[in-house]
């Protein structure tokens, strides 16, 4: 299903959790599992975030707030450094939940740069849910940050 963003213009590709592939659910739960253990005192906006790598692990976490708001980490890049840390660079799917029952909230402009930086010559697709997972929303990096920093 196909829904147009009003504000933007954008063409947004939903899908049903039971059309995808076992993988891909698995890793849509474990974004949602890791959602639970977000640390947000000060928004209550809890993220989580799962990202399944060309090894076939699975890597999960979420947001973390300081009261230094400039401190805090998403739960994109925090799942995205527990991949690096352990040796896995190789980015296949990532999925995200946030709170929230409407459309499923996107990685900021700085999650979108960290993880295009690993897209090299390929895309990564992202799925974007809610904890109940009835709003599932699939797109991808390069069509989140089609015009994305390049160090040459």
């Amino acid at each position: 299903m196909s829904k147009r963003n009003n504000e933007t213009g954008v063409i947004h590709s939903y899908v049903n959790l039971s059309h995808l592939d076992s993988d891909v659910k698995n890793l849509i739960l474990e974004s949602v599992k890791a959602m639970d253990h977000a640390y947000t005192p000060y928004s209550n906006f809890k993220v989580g975030a799962a990202v399944l790598c060309g090894s076939g692990t699975i890597y999960s976490g979420c947001n973390v707030e300081n009261a230094s708001f400039g401190l805090s980490i998403c739960a994109e890049r925090t799942t995205l450094v527990k991949a690096i840390s352990s040796g896995d660079k190789d980015f296949k799917t990532i999925a995200v939940c946030a709170e929230g029952t409407g459309d499923p909230a996107t990685p900021c402009g700085a999650c979108r740069q960290f993880i295009v930086e690993f897209a090299t010559n390929r895309d990564i697709i992202i799925y974007l849910t809610n904890p109940k997972m009835d709003r599932i929303r699939q797109t991808t990096i390069y069509q989140l940050l089609p015009d994305h920093f390049v160090l040459n």
